[in-house]
Parts: C-alpha cells; sequence; structure tokens
C-alpha cells in the first residue's frame, strides 16, 4: 500500500454537493463514442468552451502525454443459487486475492455465512465462502473443472457487466462498456473518460506528436461509494491495485523533465501516476495498492491537465477535480453543464481541465 500523507481541507462533504434533474443521467453511450460533447474548462480563468470530443485535437499538441488506464472490466457481476436454499445470490467480483480466490460483494449477505456454497449454471462453477471481511465482503473460493476451462472463459458465460446502479436502461452491447484500449482484466467498473476514445481518434492524436503512454488500476465499486461523512478527510478510500512499468515512469517523466504537459485520461489515471510519484515529483515503477484521497489542498506531483467525465455531487471524484481546478469554479462549470443540457456520468459527456 502507497501511504499518501492528508493535506488539511476547510470543506464539508457538503460543500461539493450540486443539484443534478435525473434526466441529465445519461443511460446510453454516445454513438459513435468521440461524438458526445466536450465542456473544455481554463482552471485559472475559469472560462470554458463547448464542443464535441473529437476536437479534442485541437487543445492537445506535439509533445504533450497523454496517459490512459488500459484496465478491462470483467463481467463481474454473476447469479447463482444457494446450494441448500435454491435462493438466488448475487455476487459481484471485487478483486482477485490469486489461487481462485475472489474479493466479492454478495447480495443477501446476511444469508452467506462462512462455509455456505452457492452454485452458478447448473454447477460447471461453484463457490465457498471462506470469510466476511471488516467493511462486510466475502471471500469466494471458485471451483470448476480446469481440464476444460479457465476461469475468465467461464466468467464471459456467466457474468454480466456490473453497471453503474444509476444506469438503469440494459447495455446492448457489453464492449460499449470498455474502452478500445482495455488490456488488462480485472476492474469492476470502467474507466469511464477513455469511452470517449475510437482507434481512429487515438490515431490521429499520435500523428501529431502526442506521445500516448499506458498505465493501470483496477476499479473497484468504492469507486461508487458515497462519502457519509461530514468532514472529508475522515473518509477513507478503497484500495485497488496499481501498475506503472518503468518504460511508462520513464517517459513520463522525461516529458516532466522537458516541461511537457501530461495530461490524464480519466481520475483513474491520475491517481495512478500520482501514487506512484515520489515527493519530487518523479514516477516510480509500481506494482502495488494505493487508497490515495485527492481533495482540495492537494499538490499535484505529475498531473497538468485531465480530461474527465462529470461526477456525482458529494463524490470523492467530484473532489479530486476541484483539487485540480478549485471547488468554485468546477461546481461552476457544473451549472453551466447542467444549463447546456449535458449528460452526467459514466455514459455522459466529458470535460477537459487544462
Amino acid at each position: 500500500m502507497i501511504n499518501n500523507s492528508r493535506p488539511e481541507c476547510a470543506f464539508t462533504t457538503a460543500d461539493f454537493y450540486y443539484d443534478l434533474p435525473e434526466e441529465c443521467i445519461a443511460q446510453t453511450p454516445a454513438e459513435p463514442r468521440d461524438s458526445s460533447r466536450l465542456l473544455v474548462l481554463d482552471r485559472q480563468s475559469g472560462q470554458m468552451g463547448h464542443h464535441i470530443f473529437k476536437d479534442i485535437v485541437n487543445f492537445l499538441k506535439p509533445g504533450d502525454v497523454l496517459v490512459i488506464n488500459d484496465s478491462k472490466v470483467i463481467p463481474a457481476r454473476m447469479y447463482g443459487v444457494k446450494e441448500d436454499s435454491g435462493i438466488q445470490i448475487e455476487v459481484v467480483l471485487l478483486k482477485d486475492r490469486g489461487l481462485d480466490v475472489w474479493e466479492t460483494l454478495v447480495r443477501p449477505g446476511r444469508r452467506c455465512k462462512p462455509g455456505t456454497v452457492i452454485i452458478f449454471v447448473n454447477g460447471i462453477l461453484l463457490a465457498t465462502v471462506t470469510e466476511s471481511t471488516p467493511e462486510g465482503n466475502r471471500l469466494l473460493h471458485f471451483e470448476y473443472d480446469k481440464s476444460k476451462d479457465n476461469f475468465f472463459s467461464l466468467l464471459d458465460r456467466v457474468g454480466q457487466m456490473p453497471l453503474p446502479p444509476y444506469i438503469t436502461e440494459k447495455l446492448k452491447d457489453r464492449d460499449r462498456y470498455q474502452t478500445v484500449y482495455a488490456k488488462e482484466r480485472g476492474s469492476a467498473a470502467a474507466p469511464t473518460a477513455g469511452l470517449h476514445f475510437t482507434p481512429e481518434l487515438l490515431s490521429k492524436i499520435e500523428e501529431m506528436g502526442v506521445e500516448i503512454v499506458r498505465v493501470m488500476l483496477h476499479v473497484g465499486l468504492g469507486t461508487f461509494r458515497p462519502v457519509k461523512v461530514d468532514k472529508v478527510t475522515e473518509h477513507v478510500m478503497h484500495s485497488e491495485f496499481i501498475s506503472v512499468t518503468p518504460e511508462a515512469a520513464e517517459r513520463i517523466n522525461t516529458a516532466k523533465k522537458e516541461g511537457r504537459r501530461v495530461i490524464c485520461v480519466g481520475t483513474t489515471s491520475c491517481r495512478t501516476v500520482e501514487s506512484a510519484a515520489d515527493e519530487q515529483g518523479i514516477v516510480q515503477p509500481v506494482a502495488t495498492e494505493t487508497g490515495i484521497f485527492i481533495y482540495p489542498g492537494y499538490r499535484f506531483k505529475v498531473t497538468d491537465a485531465l480530461i474527465t467525465n462529470f461526477h456525482l455531487p458529494e463524490s470523492t471524484l467530484l473532489m479530486l477535480v476541484s483539487a485540480l481546478a478549485d471547488r468554485q469554479t468546477i461546481l461552476n462549470a457544473y451549472e453551466t453543464a447542467v444549463k447546456e443540457g449535458y449528460r452526467f456520468f459514466s455514459f455522459g459527456d466529458a470535460m477537459f481541465i487544462q
């Protein structure tokens, strides 16, 4: 676990509330991906411009480094039945603990004490509850015929994409909750700022001299957990696995040394590079857990600009963007976005904070 000191914060959780009409919450993704809208925010002046996402090329310049999170969403939501009673059980995979053991969210949890066996798809996959965690999650040990299947191939048949609770429409194409550059399987939710990119747009960006650097953070469902404390600094973040290769660290460090911008695609890429950076702002190669919590008062060591979606009221992600751009500037931009009919949250429109 990377330890990050916590700066003082004068704000309460309620200071990050804004009013959002329900009709502003996007239920389906934009088609094509890069046809979503883009609000460009100058974080110094507070000035805003309204564009289409593919216009992002007009705000990038040769030498910029675009940091993307190539974690891949797994179909982490599964439905099975208790072996002894036939009662339906919902399981959401949160974290791979190794040796076919996963930390999971189980509903109804009170019916799943250690020793409970859950059956999936007529028994081709079984899970035994081995432990309850202090947070109320369950550790499940999965069993299957390893001579016929591997776990992820079974998961593709058994599982569903774990869409956030505010998306109520059925997803027609599961690849639309996946970035086009997703590679490393392990996320329980998509790094949604990356959903706006198409292969063609990425090629165009590279051709203009922008470097694209891959890092990885496996997104957990804690991303959607509300902040339940009044004092921001008392909130405890869930931990997530991150990875930065030596090559990625070197490319980011070279850009910073040469005065080139590091632009993070999404809060997950931002949290990854900020976690991996030492106090001098040098990004280190890592493969570890992070529980970094970024809120106003935080001093960014690596991130110069951010491409991100519009986040939930009173969420840790809204606090992160408010640390980069100033809380009132962000809230003003959000108020403008609501008035202008922008679409919010995972399948919604994007912001470029520069």
